[in-house]
């Protein structure tokens, strides 16, 4: 056999790309932004169904925080930020935030 073989073999055979690490996007409860403009946040930004919003909302409240969705980093907060500046933009303290998740 002949060295060729293995180099031709080693050539052809491409590193697996790593999946990129994902992140949670995080919504904190408060007392004051009404229900019905979470929900409506969580549909706009998120894409999330009426019930999938309802339910996100009710933990949060119920629980303090509710994960949303997990994305990639940058998407993670990029909606992050979209959903921020919306409650922000209506005088709400709504607040979403970003962690790696585990």
């Amino acid at each position: 056999m002949s060295g060729t073989a293995d180099s031709d073999l080693e050539a052809k055979v491409k590193p697996r790309a790593q999946r990129p690490r994902l992140w949670k996007v995080i919504l904190l409860n408060d007392d004051f932004t009404p229900r019905e403009f979470v929900t409506a946040v969580l549909k706009s930004v998120f894409r999330l169904t009426e019930d999938q919003a309802w339910r996100v909302m009710i933990t949060a409240h119920q629980r303090g925080v509710c994960v949303v969705a997990v994305y990639t980093r940058e998407v993670a907060e990029t909606k992050s930020a979209d959903a921020n500046d919306a409650g922000r933009a209506n005088g709400f303290p709504l607040r979403f935030t970003t962690e790696p998740e585990d």
